[in-house]
């Protein structure tokens, strides 16, 4: 059996990443779906953690753009460094507020696909060799893919696990009393 490339376990992580994502929302019934949890972090509901990986993978796709015309993209975007991302992460929860949770799951089913057709786009090499794009500088694509698909998507199951627990427990409660 052939080991697979880094290029194919990415898609595989990513998807099934993805995949198990909508699974843990769809636990949850349709009218409930919106609920807001009450909670000191920024995530409230499910539109709120899928807003926010759609607005990081549409700064991806504009990084990628940006770079492949040959420009230096800002990153992670105009106005932020890494250090103040937690205000990057705060507007973009800002931003998103008058989104409904089907527009949110709407929008972030098409920007999976647009940065899946990116990654399958390239080769192995293309993906796993530092530096192969000049904006890149010293990483590889590989990075920017996985940070804002499989990884992203990792912290986005534990978050909307919390929401599913808090949205039961309220439930069971309601009974209860």
């Amino acid at each position: 059996m052939i080991a697979k490339s880094e290029k194919e376990n990415l898609l595989l992580n990513s998807n099934n990443n993805f995949k198990a994502l909508l699974e843990i929302i769809e636990s949850i019934p349709i009218r409930k779906r919106d609920i807001s949890i009450e909670t000191q972090e920024r995530d409230k509901n499910f539109r709120d953690v899928l807003m926010h990986l759609y607005e990081w993978h549409a700064m991806l796709e504009r990084w990628y753009r940006e770079g492949m015309d040959g420009d230096t993209p800002i990153i992670p975007a105009p106005g932020y460094k890494w250090r103040t991302i937690n205000l990057l992460n705060q507007q973009i929860w800002a931003n998103y507020q008058d989104v409904t949770f089907n527009q949110a799951i709407k929008k972030l089913k098409l920007s999976h696909e647009r940065v899946m057709a990116l990654i399958q786009s390239h080769t192995n090499e293309e993906i796993m060799t530092k530096k192969y794009y000049k904006w890149t500088k010293t990483s590889h694509l590989y990075s920017y893919f996985a940070a804002n698909t499989s990884d992203h998507y990792m912290w986005a199951i534990k978050k909307c696990e919390a929401i599913v627990k808090s949205i039961k427990a309220r439930e069971e409660e309601k009974i209860v009393n």
